[in-house]
């Protein structure tokens, strides 16, 4: 009536209503990408940390397959799970007071020699060993046939010529071998530098199966993939955005424009 006058109520705070970026949909997935991603991360973090230890190698023995100073990933594992090939840490108060890395070349029940045509020989079989130092002849570790008592591993470094082994233990009480309960763990990879993961030792596979190895790269690709979904959900909000006010601004432009 014409004595009555409508008011408005503009909306609080002076404009358009505060509404969230992107479609709900977009949110959700989003939130569902982070959610899952941080799953993923957080999985893969725990069970490396839980399965894996990092040592640092202090000396040259195992060069060119471990240099002194490298930082290795090796895996927990019974002493009873070791094989020939294997490059384990262990501790022997014996030998040293602090744990040390080595090849295990020969484990209970074994004849290892050496050396035939400059190679190793275990149970009668000449070993190719590819990992050695280009041009070093295996005979530089020469020594006569140890029998390995059942429990034990004999163990050698890469870098024969410079590595306080099993050979410079023979005339111990245990012939140079080590028990399989002084093994902590066998290393899978040189994390720094990058040199990735240790090449299968080949030449012991006519004696028996290898170690299979450790899931190293499962844990890295759910590291990985857990740490982009947390970035892509992340960012779908500030892309979102962005293409709002890029519509927005297209919009305000063909408004202008007739």
């Amino acid at each position: 009536m014409g004595g009555e006058s409508t008011t408005r109520t503009a909306p609080r705070g002076g404009g358009a209503k505060n509404t969230p970026v992107g479609s709900r949909r977009g949110q959700r997935l989003s939130g569902l990408a982070v959610a899952l991603g941080m799953v993923l991360f957080l999985g893969g973090f725990v069970w490396g940390a839980v399965v894996y230890r990092p040592y640092t190698v202090p000396t040259g023995s195992m060069t060119p397959t471990i240099a002194a100073g490298d930082r290795v990933l090796a895996e927990r594992v019974a002493g009873s799970d070791v094989r020939r090939g294997d490059v384990v840490v262990f501790k022997d108060t014996a030998w040293a007071d602090a744990p040390m890395v080595k090849r295990v070349v020969a484990v209970g029940g074994d004849t290892v020699s050496c050396c035939q045509k400059g190679k190793l020989q275990v149970n009668g079989k000449v070993i190719d060993e590819p990992y050695l130092p280009a041009g070093t002849p295996a005979e530089i570790s020469d020594f006569q046939t140890v029998t390995v008592p059942e429990g034990r591993l004999f163990l050698l470094g890469d870098e024969r010529d410079n590595s306080v082994d099993s050979t410079a233990h023979l005339t111990d009480a245990a012939g140079g071998t080590v028990s399989r309960g002084a093994v902590d763990a066998r290393v899978d990879a040189v994390v720094w530098p990058m040199n990735g993961m240790l090449e299968r030792p080949t030449g012991f596979e006519t004696l028996g199966g290898l170690s299979s190895p450790g899931p190293l790269w499962t844990v890295v690709a759910l590291v990985t993939g857990g740490a982009v979904l947390i970035l892509g959900g992340a960012a779908y909000g500030p892309v979102a955005k962005r293409a709002e006010a890029s519509r927005a601004r297209r919009g305000t432009e063909a408004a202008g424009g007739r």
